[in-house]
């Protein structure tokens, strides 16, 4: 069962769990090949669904999920992400206390060849990519904060870097150092979630041109973390 949290003739969109893949291979579980499941079975179209998926979620993490439902709307979507005109909010919960209220990170990473993650990089290296984002506390704990992220670019693990590199690891994310646990037990890494939710996009609707804001809410794994 999926959770639907927007739906019209041209858009599609739903809170991802995790630890789901966004898309996979045929045969492997993922959350595009359940949406079409589901707009299969509702409008019982015999044939194949058309379904973009124009930005997606890392594995361990939650959230709002957007997915198009024919080519002239993916095509006017995918021209507002290009531009960067969507805005997409993220919560995380870090380890320590971020003692500003907000601010803005800047950075310059790079992926590591070969592998899944990406390395702190200078500016003019080769395959450094600037990374920014605008953070505020949402609440804090004796040992954690929460915070609200909202990217200004769209790097390859962006959020998770920038937020360990100044030394507030998202819990649960291990990949990027961190040591306290977060979610249910998982047998294998590959199934391991971490605090980061993408809580909200906001785009202009591909048809009729209003400004359209989607929320997802935290899965019950959040709860217990301070949020004023």
């Amino acid at each position: 069962m999926i959770d639907v949290l927007h739906e019209d003739p041209h858009l599609i969109a739903v809170n991802k769990p995790a630890p789901l893949l966004t898309q996979a291979p045929p045969g492997v579980p993922n959350l595009e090949a359940l949406v079409k499941d589901y707009i299969k079975a509702k409008y019982a179209k015999p044939a194949g669904v058309y379904l973009a998926v124009p930005h997606r979620l890392d594995r361990p993490v939650t959230g709002v999920i957007l997915f198009v439902r024919n080519t002239k709307a993916a095509q006017r979507v995918q021209a507002q992400f290009e531009a960067k005109c969507v805005v997409k909010v993220y919560r995380a919960v870090v380890a320590g206390r971020v003692l500003e209220d907000a601010g803005t990170w800047h950075d310059w990473l790079r992926k590591v060849p070969d592998e899944a993650r990406v390395e702190r990089a200078a500016e003019g290296e080769p395959g450094a990519k600037a990374a920014t984002l605008h953070f505020a506390v949402v609440g804090r704990s004796d040992t954690t904060t929460t915070l609200e992220l909202t990217p200004v670019t769209g790097r390859m693990h962006q959020l998770r870097v920038q937020a360990a590199w100044r030394g507030f690891p998202i819990l649960g994310d291990v990949q990027y150092g961190s040591v306290t646990p977060f979610g249910p037990p998982a047998d294998l890494p590959r199934d391991a979630v971490i605090a980061l939710h993408a809580r909200s996009l906001t785009l202009t609707h591909p048809f009729g041109g209003a400004a359209l804001t989607i929320v997802a809410p935290e899965p019950p794994t959040w709860a217990g973390f301070a949020v004023h």
